[in-house]
């Protein structure tokens, strides 16, 4: 999104925690089942609704309600101890699913003709 390019140190490994599968989905494959995963602090499902961020010094995905709620409280990572900064927090945006209705705030800019006719 900067325009700069990528560098190997930059990038983080994101861990999602996998919610353990209850006697009925046992069966079932992990992407057929509703729901797969959860936040690495307080064990809240996550979903297609659900806001989530990572904690950069680690990679776990946590809710936004647990950043605001529980870890900027004392600033330090639940888990391991770390003391945070606001820069390690990195907030997922929810992307469109490519049809129409969900990027009703498009607008064309040049109207071309998609095939011509001589």
């Amino acid at each position: 999104m900067s325009g700069k390019p990528l560098k190997m140190k930059d990038l983080i490994d994101v861990k999602f925690h996998l919610i353990n599968p209850n006697d009925k989905d046992a069966k079932k494959s992990i992407i057929s089942r509703e729901e797969r995963y959860k936040c690495a602090v307080t064990h809240d499902v996550l979903n297609n609704s659900t806001p989530v961020a990572v904690l950069k010094p680690t990679g776990d995905v946590v809710t936004v309600e647990c950043i605001e709620k529980i870890i900027k409280k004392d600033m330090v990572h639940p888990l391991t101890g770390q003391t945070l900064k606001e820069s390690d927090f990195i907030y997922f945006h929810r992307g469109g699913t490519g049809y129409a209705a969900a990027n009703d705030q498009l607008e064309g800019k040049k109207y071309r003709p998609a095939l011509f006719c001589a």
